[in-house]
């Protein structure tokens, strides 16, 4: 059962009381939680949490549900709610350091040695013979030169995030081949592209925080010691935010993504380079390169989120 979030007084899991008058139909009225379902079905449902409950309280997950842009963007990043580990979070000030060269090399050759592997063939699947390799391929650098601070953290060796964020950032450019040609035409557009797919298709849907204070938020307050789901998926696709949420626009003039922290953690600049090397290396290894016959990229997951394969012919 979920409960509303009121202004006052402050909230407090919901009991027998809270539950909502049964209509003239006799049907329970259950508001909504953490939605489930298909692409439409997910993203209806952040819709109406946005709109309707944008501070709700799930059972079933034991978490106060925050979708509102505005509200999640305060939750990871206001010192009032704790910081679990993400990239950019304070948590990795004990690894700050740029991406050494070598591992920069490191990524571009494992980039390019991946493409050519699969650039002859007539059907590959990108997510198990591309997207799984090359996170990996930074990790197992080694050596002083390769900067220890950097080899120590652990978002550099925590690849599955990135693995699945390399999986939408193709499927979002492939997905149009004009999107494609701009890309190999304009290389610096690759970066804005990358941000654009991180917005609209993040890896990672739901973050867990704590308040350690009192906060009021747009949907209402919460008390110290409430535990709070931050649904990154809803806020990346929230009117109010963005112009056009649902549409892929890498050339949007209101970029953002909360993905990532905004801090200088290196794993940030690493899967940005993931992106660029590996587009790079795909579309030169395979400049006619497309979906496979019948084929369209479908993403599940509702705490993760990607495309499970991406099946595609790289000879055209």
């Amino acid at each position: 059962m979920h409960a509303d979030m009121h202004l006052t007084p402050d909230p407090v899991p919901p009991g027998p009381s809270a539950v909502p008058p049964t209509p003239v139909s006799h049907r329970p009225v259950l508001l909504p939680g953490l939605p489930t379902g298909n692409e439409h079905e997910l993203y209806e449902g952040y819709r109406v949490l946005r709109e309707e409950h944008p501070l709700t309280y799930d059972a079933s997950v034991g978490a106060w549900l925050l979708s509102r842009y505005t509200d999640v963007a305060t939750a990871l990043n206001d010192l009032r709610f704790t910081h679990g580990h993400r990239p950019g979070d304070d948590a990795c000030a004990e690894h700050l350091a740029p991406v050494p060269q070598p591992m920069r090399e490191v990524v571009k050759r494992t980039a390019y040695v991946l493409a050519r592997r699969i650039a002859g063939r007539e059907q590959a699947d990108l997510v198990e013979e591309f997207c799984k390799w090359l996170p990996s391929g930074a990790v197992g650098v080694r050596g002083r030169t390769a900067g220890q601070a950097l080899l120590a953290g652990r978002c550099v060796a925590q690849v599955s995030v990135r693995e699945k964020a390399l999986a939408s950032f193709f499927a979002n450019v492939i997905d149009h081949p004009d999107r494609v040609a701009a890309l190999r035409a304009e290389p610096r557009l690759i970066a804005r592209a990358w941000t654009e797919s991180l917005r609209r298709d993040p890896p990672v849907l739901v973050v867990i925080r704590r308040t350690s204070a009192r906060v009021t938020l747009s949907g209402g307050t919460l008390p110290a010691g409430a535990t709070v789901a931050c649904l990154i998926g809803a806020a990346g696709r929230d009117p109010e935010r963005f112009r056009e949420p649902d549409r892929f626009d890498m050339l949007r003039g209101d970029p953002g993504q909360l993905t990532y922290g905004l801090g200088g953690c290196p794993a940030v600049a690493l899967a940005a380079m993931e992106a660029e090397y590996g587009l790079r290396a795909l579309t030169e290894a395979m400049p006619r390169l497309r979906w496979a016959e019948g084929f369209r990229p479908v993403s599940s997951g509702l705490i993760t989120r990607s495309p499970k394969s991406l099946l595609i012919r790289p000879r055209g």
